[in-house]
């Protein structure tokens, strides 16, 4: 029965249905998230000197809505993530990098701390471990050459491969040394993997025993095996070294499907990163018409990288005078496209990937206001 007064608010049956099915607002916890970014991206993978991981950490519970990509932080930055409520910044560069002694309103970098922490926003770096992985942003700076086949100039190692162990120790015994020694390397401490099985040994019957241990041990148990000139000059040791991992680490080493001439490779890039120009050194001997096959690139700053390197060019957005001078002496032509000019692109395509690999539970977009510093004027 309706109020004097009341009238019947109409609605198609269709849309009140509409209404009852509508998804609840997705969200991510902040240590799910960054699990999952550590999943995509592993933080062993970056370099030594990097500082990549979680940055700045609101206090926890602290739910994700919305991750705000950009590739350097600014203040200009910053306050577009504030405008577009972002929970969580990914920047590709760390915004902070060497220590903050304390945390003012000073200085820009701790300014943005503060911020971030005022508006509850968390930041994140992935830097030089997105730069190795094989989806990452050397392998987005590739498509810019054309058809190409590429492989890391310098490999990544498995983070945790041998599981023990610098060092690798084998060597034969009789049976009247056998329990002596191994009673004695028994007690040598950060000793692992210690097998014995019998071998033949110039027609004689011995036992062959192996050891895994560390450079501080392996000291120790040379020393041991020193003691008897038969055991010592019997014993092999092998470095154990990490196994390289498929298609992952620093810079690309690319050879084109077929040779393209350095002009028409020019024109190539500035399509693929947007750019109206480009810096070009030409190397000694060679023109624009030069056919370019080999090419070694490195996003950012690739000096350290890309450093004698034989290729038909070298693609990266900074080096210095001298290395561009060393370069081109060596008849290889340098494109040098700023810094962040040869990183930033890849976001678009890492908002796509990362959309999937998580499973759409969270918005994410990309800034508008990030852009490199250097305009041509």
């Amino acid at each position: 029965m309706l109020l004097p007064g009341t009238a019947l608010l109409r609605r198609p049956l269709h849309r009140i249905r509409a209404l009852g099915r509508l998804p609840a607002r997705a969200l991510m916890d902040l240590r799910e998230l960054v699990s999952a970014l550590n999943d995509f991206a592993p933080l062993s993978l970056a370099e030594s000197w990097d500082n990549v991981g979680l940055l700045v950490e609101p206090s926890p519970p602290h739910t994700v809505n919305t991750l705000f990509l950009t590739n350097d932080l600014t203040e200009e930055v910053m306050e577009e993530a504030v405008q577009k409520k972002a929970d969580l910044i990914l920047s590709y560069h760390p915004p902070i990098f060497t220590p903050l002694k304390r945390v003012t309103w000073k200085t820009w970098k701790e300014r943005l701390v503060v911020r971030a922490l005022e508006h509850r926003i968390g930041i994140y770096s992935p830097h030089t471990a997105y730069d190795a992985i094989p989806h990452g942003v050397n392998n987005w700076l590739t498509k810019g050459l054309g058809a190409c086949t590429s492989v890391p100039l310098h490999p990544s190692t498995a983070p945790s491969c041998p599981a023990e162990g610098t060092h690798r120790v084998e060597f034969c015994t009789d049976t009247e040394h056998l329990d002596v020694v191994l009673s004695k390397i028994k007690d040598i401490q950060e000793i692992s993997c210690l097998t014995t099985f019998p071998a033949r040994v110039e027609g004689e019957e011995q036992t062959r025993v192996t050891l895994n241990c560390s450079q501080k041990a392996l000291l120790e148990v040379v020393a041991l095996l020193s003691q008897n000139s038969l055991l010592y000059h019997k014993t092999e040791i092998l470095l154990l070294q990490k196994p390289l991992l498929p298609h992952t680490g620093m810079g690309r080493l690319c050879t084109l499907s077929e040779p393209v001439s350095l002009s028409d490779i020019i024109e190539r890039i500035k399509s693929h990163l947007k750019l109206p120009h480009i810096r070009i050194a030409v190397g000694m001997g060679r023109t624009l018409e030069s056919p370019v096959k080999k090419a070694a690139l490195c996003a950012g700053s690739g000096s350290s990288v890309l450093k004698g390197t034989e290729a038909d060019l070298y693609l990266t957005g900074e080096m210095s005078h001298h290395d561009v001078l060393d370069a081109v002496a060596n008849g290889i032509s340098v494109i040098l496209c700023e810094h962040s000019n040869t990183e930033r692109g890849f976001l678009s395509e890492l908002r796509d990937v990362l959309a999937t690999h998580l499973q759409n539970k969270i918005s994410i977009i990309v800034s508008e206001k990030d852009r490199d510093p250097l305009q041509v004027a």
